[in-house]
């Protein structure tokens, strides 16, 4: 049996692990993101931060970092833009005088629309946004995590990616389905190096994206049908990502997808 005292980790489990590791979570004004970067944050991790524009949410997530001892770098960009993807992983990195931890995070639907009805504009911009950009970024970081000890990638799928999503969410469901592919995909190219690559699904989780496109009638429908009886909170989230980005506790793991949503995938 294992002495306690050659166990690898502290009686906290993670003790100082992300202390000083430099981490851009994208997508990080509000919501899972948000929720991440300050749990990355309290544990004494240097942050980026990423959002699509100036924010009262993005300037109160970057303040209540800053409370906690070290003030965030702040990269805004539009990521249906593939260039200005690169250029915000470029300035987090610079900021942070390199990558250890990518948490590819920024997507939303982007509104409910059904297939039949989508239009050239729309199908672009929610590809661009939710599957195009984790490919851009990934590429971009690739160079510095490399170079990190330990470096890894957490990227954000979604239970729709399994499920289809619901009516009008078609194609945000399959741009996560490209997201879990592209995670295993990437895992495989990197496992050689050492560099890991995993996912966080999450389920019903109530967000601005679901006060967004849900009536409070779905959610309700929602929670009624999940078997831990409520949904999802950001919250909820943050323990996937910690344990994911986490060496000391994941070490052996890539290629995988962790989900997160009270039960509803149970056989």
């Amino acid at each position: 049996m294992t002495e306690a005292s050659t166990l690898p980790f502290t009686k906290t489990l993670l003790g100082d692990e992300f202390a000083g590791r430099r981490i851009l979570v994208t997508g990080s004004s509000r919501g899972i993101g948000a929720a991440v970067a300050l749990a990355f944050a309290n544990l004494g991790a240097r942050v980026a931060l990423h959002g699509t524009k100036k924010s009262d949410a993005l300037e109160e997530t970057a303040a209540a970092i800053t409370k906690l001892g070290a003030k965030p770098v702040v990269a805004i960009a539009d990521y249906q833009d593939p260039k200005a993807v690169a250029r915000s992983v470029e300035e987090a990195a610079t900021g942070l005088g390199g990558l250890d931890i990518l948490i590819n995070n920024a997507g939303t639907m982007m509104g409910r629309v059904k297939v039949a009805d989508v239009s050239d504009e729309h199908l672009a911009g929610v590809l661009d946004l939710n599957a195009r950009s984790v490919a851009v970024a990934s590429r971009t970081a690739l160079p510095y995590l490399l170079k990190a000890e330990h470096g890894c990638i957490v990227n954000t799928t979604s239970i729709a990616a399994r499920s289809g999503g619901a009516a009008g969410a078609g194609i945000y469901a399959a741009a996560k389905g490209f997201v879990s592919t592209f995670t295993r995909a990437l895992a495989v190219e990197m496992v050689e190096t050492g560099l890991r690559v995993n996912a966080v699904s999450p389920g019903f989780i109530l967000t601005d994206f679901h006060r967004r496109y849900s009536t409070p009638e779905r959610v309700q429908s929602m929670a009624n049908v999940i078997p831990m009886k409520r949904v999802g909170t950001a919250e909820d989230c943050v323990g996937a990502y910690l344990f994911l980005a986490s060496h000391r506790l994941a070490g052996y793991i890539t290629g995988q997808i962790v989900e997160v949503n009270g039960g509803q995938l149970m056989p």
